[in-house]
């Protein structure tokens, strides 16, 4: 089963890291930087996207930690 990606949202008071489908469970930051170093490193590891939205929810960048079958050679 592939993972879930990993979403950079605002909060009400900061940002938070989570999994998707799981707003539940989130790691919180004062700090969008440090919310999306920790989402980088997520998505880096379960090898999945990263999503990182704005204060208007809209997602402003996309990063893929994925094995993309377009990098192999052949």
């Amino acid at each position: 089963m592939p993972g879930k990606n990993i979403h950079v949202v605002p909060t009400h008071n900061g940002w938070a890291v989570e999994a998707e489908g799981r707003s539940g469970n989130q790691q919180r930051f004062t700090s969008m930087d440090h919310a999306i170093a920790t989402g980088t490193e997520k998505a880096r590891r379960a090898k999945v996207d990263l999503l990182i939205h704005g204060r208007d929810h809209q997602i402003m960048e996309r990063s893929s930690f994925c094995n993309d079958p377009r990098d192999i050679d052949g």
